[in-house]
């Protein structure tokens, strides 16, 4: 495989006899798997053989390294003195390369694994119940989950492990710690779930979800952030361009406002959710919730496009990936969410929302404006109550004109 990248015999001899060899090859068919370009390949392979004598000098295996040996080895390239590599000062390729090689090695179960980013800390056993009721019969996606058992941790470490002994004033005294309406909004839905949770299970006494306190938060009570028809137009002429990351942020963009998708939905989207034959789009959301939305011919042309020069490496059935190697998957919808950052950024649009939840809102204002029924704005967005759908009507200002009844007082 090093063939790919090499040709002279000496640097091929030297590459395949140093503590590197047996593993050299192998990297080399990963890197050109995960989509690097020969240039950055060659630095790479070259880091991991220096990398090797760097070990041999000092009577190391690669059983006994971990994730700091690469700040090791950049210290130690400035003096570099090892036999048979091409030492080099200090550069980004050759630490990369060396963090590269490492993670290699790691899954190949040659170098342990990093506790810190692997071990997990022992969970009591309601907060892991609660994940699998959470993940079994919610159906909740993992950020959720990932969230409401924050809060349940909390109140497990704030109240104790014995829920039998918790009682309604403990439960009001863990909300009044100061925290903002957001971040109190959130413990509020995670605790009372997980106290439904302990119920179910008979874990608490049955009225103890009825101790957590309600915000005063009226979500209906706002006008709706989104952008205006002029700023839509210019957001997506900023993804214009023949470039495989405009196309792949143009096609993103284009889901957002015509579909009024979630940034989780497009980060979870895989290509077999395109029904080409039918023109929909096979979208799942919250709550294991499935629908088929029509595929607009603008929204379609977009992701064919973006097909044809999406990396043909990438070794996932997601949709979208990222554009540089390694070229995987979006994690969540925060990845969805910095690409329309970035777009609004390039357009020099000033948006009340950065996410990509405002141009969810603004797919729904559009399709109001253009006289669609709030039921069908409704079933595009997967709403499962009408009073979600008609907090949009009330940006359609020309319309709330011809129904508002003046003020008594404005008639004498």
């Amino acid at each position: 495989m090093l063939e790919t990248y090499f040709s002279a015999p000496k640097t091929l001899e030297r590459l395949r006899t140093g503590p590197s060899a047996p593993y050299i090859d192998g990297f080399a068919a990963w890197l050109e798997e995960t989509g690097y370009s020969p240039a950055s390949a060659v630095r790479y392979l070259r880091a991991a053989a220096h990398l090797g004598h760097f070990l041999d000098t000092r009577g190391m295996t690669f059983a006994e390294i971990d994730a700091k040996i690469s700040e090791i080895f950049r210290r130690h390239l400035p003096s570099c003195r090892c036999p048979l590599s091409n030492g080099g000062k200090i550069n980004h390729h050759t630490y990369f390369g060396v963090k590269c090689f490492h993670q290699h090695l790691v899954q190949l179960g040659v170098c342990p694994s990093d506790p810190a980013l692997t071990a997990k800390p022992d969970e009591p056993m309601f907060l892991s119940g609660f994940r699998h009721w959470l993940e079994v019969h919610r159906g909740a996606a993992q950020p959720t989950i990932k969230q409401y058992c924050r809060g349940a941790g909390e109140l497990l470490e704030a109240l104790g492990n014995n829920p039998h002994r918790w009682d309604p004033p403990q439960v009001r005294a863990f909300f009044l710690g100061g925290s903002g309406a957001a971040t109190t909004g959130k413990h509020v839905t995670a605790v009372r779930s997980f106290l439904r949770y302990l119920i179910t299970q008979d874990h608490c006494r049955a009225d103890l979800d009825q101790a957590v306190p309600t915000l005063a938060h009226w979500r209906l009570a706002t006008l709706p952030q989104c952008l205006s028809s002029e700023q839509v137009e210019r957001l997506v002429a900023a993804c214009e361009g023949n470039s495989p990351r405009r196309v792949r942020d143009r096609a993103i963009i284009l889901l957002l406002l015509r579909l009024g998708l979630r940034a989780g939905d497009v980060a979870g989207m895989c290509i077999t959710d395109l029904e080409w034959d039918n023109a929909t789009l096979r979208v799942s959301g919250k709550g294991r919730y499935e629908v088929c939305l029509p595929l607009p011919q603008e929204v379609g042309d977009a992701v064919l496009r973006y097909l044809e020069c999406r990396p043909g490496v990438a070794r996932s059935d997601k949709l979208f990936v990222s554009n540089i190697a390694p070229f995987w998957p979006f994690v969540s919808g925060d990845g969805v969410s910095s690409v329309v950052q970035r777009a609004l950024t390039r357009a020099d649009v000033k948006a009340p929302a950065k996410g990509a939840h405002l141009l969810r809102h603004t797919a729904a204002t559009e399709m109001l404006r253009q006289g669609v029924p709030l039921e069908q704005i409704g079933s595009v967005l997967r709403h499962r109550s009408v009073d979600t759908s008609a907090y949009y009507a009330k940006i359609d200002v020309a319309l709330l004109r011809l129904i508002a009844q003046p003020w008594p007082e404005v008639l004498r």
